[in-house]
């Protein structure tokens, strides 16, 4: 049963976090896009709407063992049509409180529910939180945790914003439960980040007063708009004083807005540094950007703060960022130069960052093969 918590009793999260993991659930044993009126999870509920997942007699996304036998076999179990379904349905109008700012929030619970994440509703004074937790073998380990913003803008249906993110961590979830870890693992669809990152804020200050430790955090914000066209990305201004060799590569490229954003923290070097190795090895092209602990917090570079690792860089947790980089390069960003919708994004880009971050969750997490 899916547990409420609120965010001054945070440890209750992690309250199993010794205890032997779960068996790995098959493939199969997704539910998809769930009934809007449903309000609690139960683990082995069916969906309301079985557009999601993959087919229980399908092949795809790997089995259990040949999933768990590596990171690198980790990310090639990812299932592009099964976050292609879960991104269709969640890409409608979704401000909270709205009938499907509820569908998806559900989604969230039932899903992790059924992968047999334990499921935390973690409620704040105005928003609510979804948070599955799988337990590592090594009770003292911290967790390793990938999120995403599942709120968007009254008027606007957000499918890269973000849309796209909480799709990849779904799936990313789905995957990632197939193995067994040291650390333990923890997946998150956070509310109202539109209104000034306040799900995840709510959380990472809760964390970091009861002690909680987070080994780092990975945040997807807008992972699915990509273009190969010269000119297609654009440059926040100063940036070319700050990170000369990075634009520089933009340049040689004729600012095509052809890749990956990464940025993080000089605490989060290594998850950074194993997150562009799992990139490069998929084919996924990737610009990467490190800040000091002088410059994380500094609103010089609010740019690079407009999401919701940035509360936990403020806590002084490790945190990544994977963006395409948004209003940067997608003009639909906020529906400001047309509808964010399905039709404008690259889903091959998505599957790419998709599999990196399996890739390097895994092996920051520490599978054990």
């Amino acid at each position: 049963m899916v547990r409420r918590i609120l965010a001054c009793s945070l440890v209750a999260l992690i309250a199993c976090k010794g205890d032997e993991p779960p068996a790995a659930d098959a493939a199969s044993s997704t539910s998809g896009p769930t009934d809007p009126t449903t309000t609690n999870a139960t683990a082995g509920s069916s969906a309301g709407n079985d557009t999601g997942g993959p087919d229980p007699d399908s092949d795809s996304g790997g089995s259990p063992s040949e999933c768990a036998e590596s990171p690198e076999a980790m990310a090639d179990c990812v299932d592009a049509a099964a976050y292609q379904n879960d991104l269709e349905f969640i890409a409608e109008l979704r401000t909270p409180g709205s009938p499907h700012w509820q569908a998806v929030q559900d989604l969230c619970a039932d899903r992790l529910t059924e992968l047999g994440y334990e499921v935390t509703l973690f409620e704040y004074a105005t928003g609510v939180n979804v948070l599955g937790t799988r337990a590592g073998t090594d009770p003292d380990a911290p967790m390793v945790l990938l999120g995403a913003h599942y709120d968007h803008i009254p008027g606007c249906m957000g499918a890269d914003d973000n849309a796209t993110g909480v799709a990849a961590s779904l799936e990313a979830a789905r995957v990632l439960a197939q193995g067994q870890f040291e650390h333990p693992i923890t997946i998150a669809c956070w509310d109202e980040e539109e209104d000034g990152l306040v799900g995840s804020e709510a959380f990472a200050n809760a964390a970091a007063e009861q002690g909680i430790g987070i080994e780092v955090y990975f945040n997807f914000d807008m992972i699915g708009y990509a273009s190969d066209e010269p000119n297609s990305q654009s440059i926040p201004p100063g940036f070319d004083l700050v990170f000369p060799e990075q634009i520089a590569q933009v340049e040689a490229n004729e600012f095509r807005g052809d890749f990956l954003l990464v940025t993080a923290d000089d605490f989060a070097a290594e998850p950074q540094q194993a997150f562009i190795a799992h990139a490069d090895r998929v084919g996924l092209p990737t610009i990467s950007l490190t800040l000091t602990e002088s410059q994380k917090n500094n609103e010089l570079f609010g740019d690079l703060r407009r999401s919701d690792h940035a509360p936990f860089w403020a806590t002084d947790v490790a945190a990544v960022f994977l963006t395409d980089s948004g209003e940067f390069r997608n003009d639909r960003y906020h529906c400001i130069g047309g509808e964010d919708t399905l039709d404008s994004l690259a889903p091959a880009f998505s599957e790419g960052v998709t599999r990196a971050t399996v890739g390097a969750m895994a092996e920051t997490a520490g599978l054990l093969e």
